[in-house]
């Protein structure tokens, strides 16, 4: 059983405003801006402004930029790498709709980093055939569109009073979504953490709720993401009914500096961009094993990647695969690529005289709240942008670099699609002004129970061992027995609410869908590997598993793909 509300305090205090966004990473901050002119606009964090997922990028943002580049290859490619299940008129408007919002980012005061003879600087990740990353400050792109992001917003909060302002609360966990008596959005609580003001929880009454929450890696024992990345949106439009797709594709980054046996929390990310560069994968013998194992050996997409360094694990018994990246030399690790330098320094690995031990760890999820071309969910009034939303833009495995780009034009086209919807009355319930205390039809922590703050740790080791690269039904099984043996029986003992307690319930009810789905999907399509289902299976398989609370339960339901376009699965290889 799985929640349906968070047990909270009752909400202590109210605000009011148009649109709420949830998250400030790339999509939170982007949306925030888009909406601002239709309304008043409140951005939620979990942290810091800058502590989200987005400052943590490294490689770049993907976009064909380039003069031999095109649209139509970069859809190729990411038709490929999504392997069948990409909605292909998503990816045609990430494709297309990019390079403009790229630029857009530049005249916002983006400093990508530029050819010596002018121009942006290109580089190739996996999956891609031409150079078409774009990148800052060598591995630090991330960073500085936060820092152009934050400086736009910081422009718009000093904006005279009205439609142009946004309000910022920072140190915020998303609790649950307010609904109407017709079912639609009309707000969230929240609980202000610490140093935030007003304290304790709330409840922000708004027309429109947007999540950008980011990821979920927290849910395993060794990640890339932050700790704030607990899987609070997905969650939230869980207990709120709303309809989430494709979890069991969990991406793992290939090459994540390993720190030996038992590392826990977040771990160094080595961007695929120094494979891009020509670094290149060996065993402990000094063999190139990807080699012959694809066509693009080292720069394969990430889940061949991943299972080639398993793979080469398991047939030498080694903890960790090596990166060789010492032929680079150095003004190409201190120029391109500083912080992944420093990093592997401070860590006792020097990249300019030895290999840097590598393994693959939990990085992005491709999966989560399912949404429309517009952001929209199957919850009215609630939206969905950035790795906690579904598009359709990456299928069963995301294209490298494709994630920032996806979060950028999707908010983009969350404030176009609120400029109509915020104008239009809510169907059969007439405009209701955002300052009006419409009745709610139900508020959210007076029921459900709360895992104690102890299972957290137990979460990640079951899904690390049962549910993460590798997987098989007599481990989901594992799996799915432990995870339901984690929830207090009836008339046990709850904890007290509060954000422990809150987050470790967040990623139960996360895993438990992430399991469910597993299980269920028997083949291996993308970064879902099951040993006990090693082929990709289109007749059985090519389609979309839906997970929607049903009660307390959460019921898994298969929906065959819809085909926008030419079906990707039968494409002709372009090479």
């Amino acid at each position: 059983m799985t929640p349906r509300h968070l047990t909270a305090p009752a909400p202590g205090w109210t605000v009011h405003t148009d649109v709420v966004v949830i998250g400030s990473g790339i999509a939170g901050l982007v949306a925030a801006l888009r909406c601002r002119p239709y309304g008043r606009v409140l951005l939620v964090t979990k942290a810091l402004l800058d502590a989200g997922s987005t400052r943590w990028a490294q490689g770049g943002i993907a976009a064909a930029l380039a003069p031999d580049d095109s649209p139509a290859e970069h859809l190729a490619d990411t038709l490929t790498a999504g392997v069948g299940l990409c909605d292909e008129e998503a990816v045609r408007a990430l494709v297309a709709e990019g390079p403009d919002a790229v630029r857009r980012l530049i005249a916002l005061g983006t400093a990508f980093d530029q050819e010596d003879g002018g121009g942006i600087a290109l580089t190739r990740e996996g999956g891609h055939h031409r150079r078409r990353i774009a990148h800052a400050g060598g591995d630090a792109t991330g960073a500085e569109i936060s820092r152009a992001l934050l400086a736009a917003l910081k422009d718009a909060e000093g904006a005279s009073p009205g439609s142009d302002g946004v309000r910022v609360i920072e140190h915020a966990l998303v609790l649950d979504l307010l609904r109407d008596g017709a079912g639609r959005a009309a707000g969230v609580t929240l609980h202000v953490m610490g140093e935030g003001q007003p304290g304790g929880v709330g409840a922000v009454r708004a027309r429109a709720v947007v999540l950008a929450t980011g990821g979920l890696g927290q849910v395993f024992s060794a990640t890339t993401n932050p700790e704030v990345s607990t899987g609070d949106g997905v969650a939230l439009a869980l207990r709120a009914g709303a309809a989430v797709t494709d979890l069991e594709f969990v991406q793992f980054h290939p090459t994540v500096l390993w720190l030996g046996e038992g590392a826990r929390g977040q771990q160094p990310l080595i961007s695929e961009a120094v494979r891009g560069e020509g670094a290149h994968l060996i065993d402990h013998a000094g063999e190139r094993f990807m080699v012959g194992r694809h066509e693009l050996a080292e720069l394969a997409p990430r889940d061949v990647v991943a299972k080639g360094i398993m793979n080469r694990m398991r047939e030498t018994g080694a903890p960790c695969m090596l990166l060789d990246g010492r032929h680079l030399g150095a003004r190409v690790w201190e120029r391109r690529f500083p912080t992944i330098l420093a990093a592997c320094r401070h860590h006792g690995v020097d990249p300019l005289t030895e290999p840097i031990p590598v393994v693959p760890a939990a990085h992005y999820a491709s999966g989560g709240v399912r949404t429309d071309l517009y952001g929209r969910t199957s919850v009215p009034g609630l939206y969905a942008c950035g790795e906690v939303a579904c598009t359709g833009v990456h299928g069963a495995n995301r294209l490298a670099s494709n994630s920032l780009l996806e979060g950028l034009v999707f908010a983009e086209r969350i404030g176009a699609a609120l400029r109509s919807d915020l104008a239009a009355p809510p169907a059969g319930i007439g405009t209701v002004p955002a300052d009006a205390a419409a009745p709610l039809a139900e508020v959210p922590g007076e029921g459900g129970g709360l895992l104690d703050p102890s299972a957290r740790g137990d979460i990640q080791r079951i899904m690390t061992a049962y549910a993460g690269v590798l997987r098989g039904a007599e481990g989901l099984a594992t799996a799915e027995r432990e995870l339901r043996a984690l929830v207090p029986a009836p008339g046990e003992a709850r904890p007290e609410p509060g954000v422990p307690a809150w987050e470790a319930t967040n990623l139960h009810t996360v895993a438990t869908a992430i399991v469910a789905a597993a299980r269920r999907r028997e083949e291996t399509r993308g970064s879902h590997w099951r040993e006990d289902f090693p082929e990709r299976d289109d007749t059985a398989w090519a389609g979309h598993l839906v997970v929607r609370m049903d009660g307390g339960d959460l019921a898994t339901a298969y929906e065959p793909l819809r085909r926008t376009g030419a079906a990707a699965d039968e494409r002709k290889e372009r090479r």
